[in-house]
């Protein structure tokens, strides 16, 4: 697995786990939405000031976004399509 691809894959899992959307990711980190999909695909070379900024807005360290999946591990899953219910936005 190359770096963009492992980036992608801990940028999905810490998103999806934290219940944001690429859209709020973006929002918090200042970045387009469109970019935050590029970079979970890996078909972006994301700067560090960029890595950065990403991992401030999930509130981890920048090494989280590096770590290599363990072998054999599935790719995250993605977030369900789709609003929240009101009663889910509460946050």
């Amino acid at each position: 697995m190359d770096a963009r691809a492992i980036i992608g894959w801990n940028l999905r899992r810490l998103r999806v786990a934290q219940g944001l959307s690429q859209e709020r990711l973006a929002l918090a980190a200042g970045i387009d939405r469109a970019y935050v999909g590029r970079v979970e695909r890996g078909s972006e070379n994301v700067t560090i000031t960029t890595l950065e900024a990403i991992a401030i807005a999930l509130a981890v360290p920048i090494a989280d976004l590096l770590t290599v999946p363990p072998e054999g591990a599935a790719r995250p899953a993605p977030m369900p399509a789709g609003r929240r219910r009101k009663a889910d936005t509460a946050r």
